[in-house]
């Protein structure tokens, strides 16, 4: 049972979930607690209706609760979650962006100097097994089941493969490559050709070395269950190129990162992107507060852009999906007098865009950031209220056949609405 919802969460990551995870992604108890009344309460007066078996009513509906979860936490991340934190949410710079991006991620209120100078040195790399290079003709292995263990992370994972009569060097990588790859235990497979030969190369997903351990991974078979010999023969065990740390001088202290991604005195969040040349330093350090309102303004603009484009995408198909892309306009179109003074204008299909010198003449004008925005953060508020409805029932935007509704006064809490979508997940599984 384990091993189905491993693999019905797995897919349902791939699938529609590919965005990263951030902190507003964890709850405390209150908050769930809440969120499960909100539900109850929506079940309680949801009509009875014919389940949904279309795969693209099942899309739309997976798709629209991902998409309103990623403009939720584009709003939190701006501090919109906070009374006055979308004006107060300070922005990063760096002055070489091809060496290394910066976010701020400190106190509302930071140190008055909040800066720092970089010199990458080297990249975090992962560690590259290349095998041996074997021409594409019949395989010296006889046939037989074959198995080898790759070991990462203090987790041991056997691979088993059969070899069939006349099968080529070639078709046994390709199919050891496809095996690798699905089995997402974060080493990577591909096939390197050099003259008319060809070998496989097993690249880490993780960079850096690791503690106490001289790989990112190892492959063996001297302890395998079915026959032994596809390392040796196939060259898997032999590291072309081991895992190392990104060497970076932050003010002018060496210091060492397992990743390309880290963070800096619990202020900035650093992205290496490549070494920098020698004596030329990458300065790191906090945009003025126009600067930072105006990143704010254009991240939140596209993620409404981006919710309202996917909610478009399935018009078509979806009739009812068209409700919510009417809802959504009609957010902006509330504030629309006091949106176009700030510099936002909206073009035909819905989308919102930003005149940069229109906002910027409006903030360097204004006397009070907070009066003059606030028509901005009353839209940020009701687009906040609009993801948490269609979070909890995103199948209320699908074409659906109403069974029959509930006795008002009469009625009773059912989990329908909720397990019905809920399925969709698992659809193909049980």
């Amino acid at each position: 049972m384990s091993a189905a919802l491993s693999a019905v969460y797995n897919n349902y990551l791939t699938a529609y979930a590919t965005k990263p995870l951030t902190r507003y992604d964890t709850h405390k108890k209150s908050e769930l607690r809440s969120v499960y009344n909100s539900i109850v309460k929506i079940n309680r007066d949801a009509p009875w209706y014919l389940p949904t078996t279309s795969k693209d009513a099942q899309r739309f509906a997976v798709n629209l609760k991902e998409n309103a979860r990623e403009l939720r936490n584009t709003i939190a991340q701006l501090g919109g979650l906070e009374e006055e934190g979308l004006f107060g949410k300070k922005g990063a710079y760096s002055s070489d962006e091809d060496v290394a991006t910066a976010s701020y991620i400190g106190p509302q209120k930071p140190e008055e100097n909040a800066s720092l100078s970089l010199e990458v040195r080297s990249l975090a790399s992962s560690q590259e097994n290349l095998g041996l290079f074997l021409p594409d003709e019949k395989a010296g292995l006889e046939p037989d089941t074959y198995s080898f263990d790759i070991g990462i992370n203090d987790m041991n994972y056997e691979f088993q493969f059969s070899v069939g009569e006349g099968e080529t060097n070639r078709a046994i990588q390709e199919r050891l490559a496809r095996l690798l790859n699905n089995s997402g235990i974060g080493v990577r497979a591909g096939i390197a050709e050099s003259e008319g030969r060809t070998a496989l190369r097993l690249t880490s997903e993780s960079t850096g070395r690791p503690q106490n351990k001289g790989q990112q991974f190892s492959v063996s078979d001297d302890r395998t269950s079915k026959r032994a010999g596809t390392v040796a023969y196939f060259g898997l065990d032999y590291v072309a190129r081991p895992a190392e740390n990104a060497r970076v001088l932050v003010n002018g202290e060496e210091r060492t990162f397992p990743s390309n991604q880290f963070t800096l005195d619990k202020m900035f969040e650093i992205e290496l992107k490549a070494p920098s040349a020698e004596d030329h330093p990458v300065s790191i350090g906090l945009k003025t507060d126009t600067e930072s309102l105006a990143d704010n303004v254009r991240s939140l603009v596209g993620g409404y852009n981006d919710f309202l484009k996917a909610a478009s995408t399935y018009q078509g198909a979806q009739s009812r999906g068209r409700q919510l892309v009417h809802e959504l306009r009609g957010i902006a179109l509330t504030h629309g007098d006091s949106l176009t003074s700030l510099g936002l204008t909206m073009s035909q299909d819905g989308t919102l865009e930003v005149d940069r010198e229109a906002f910027h003449q409006a903030a360097s004008q204004s006397g009070d950031i907070a009066e003059t925005f606030g028509a901005f953060k009353k839209f940020s508020d009701m687009l906040l209220r609009k993801t948490s409805e269609v979070s909890l029932n995103p199948m209320n935007y699908v074409e659906k056949t109403v069974v029959a509704y509930k006795n008002p006064g009469h009625n009773f809490i059912s989990p329908y609405s909720t397990s019905a979508y809920s399925g969709m997940m698992f659809n193909g599984y049980c």
